[in-house]
């Protein structure tokens, strides 16, 4: 069992990006690292910083329900400029497998929400 993030275009052909849970709670810990942040110390996730104190434009992918949801299209397009930032910095910093199956899941779920974007469709959380 798993979680997908997907348009909500109703295309089935569309783009997809999936990990196990703990795949996610991994990624988005840390895109939270690169963020500046212990996704540990935030209100959800144990902590009991909020995310008002906080300065990130992926704020809403990273204080998101798992599996129930959407993010809206211009959510999606919002956080695009940072998670490209983010990869193009990252992807050949280090031969670390870790930190590039990292990046590999950021540049799929861009892919996503670019299409998201370019559909005017929510992304979904499934």
């Amino acid at each position: 069992m798993g979680l997908m993030l997907f348009c909500g275009d109703g295309d089935v052909a569309g783009p997809d990006v999936s990990w196990s849970y703990t795949g996610f709670h991994m990624f988005r810990e840390w895109l939270a690292q690169v963020e500046g942040f212990t996704l540990a110390e935030m209100t959800g996730f144990g902590g009991d910083r909020t995310w008002s104190s906080i300065s990130t434009t992926l704020a809403p992918l990273l204080d998101h329900p798992d599996d129930d949801g959407s993010l809206t299209p211009a959510q999606c397009a919002a956080m695009l400029p940072r998670l490209e930032e983010i990869i193009g910095r990252l992807q050949h910093e280090d031969s670390d497998p870790v930190l590039q199956r990292r990046v590999d899941d950021a540049r799929q779920l861009v892919t996503v929400m670019t299409y998201c974007w370019d559909k005017d469709a929510e992304l979904i959380f499934g």
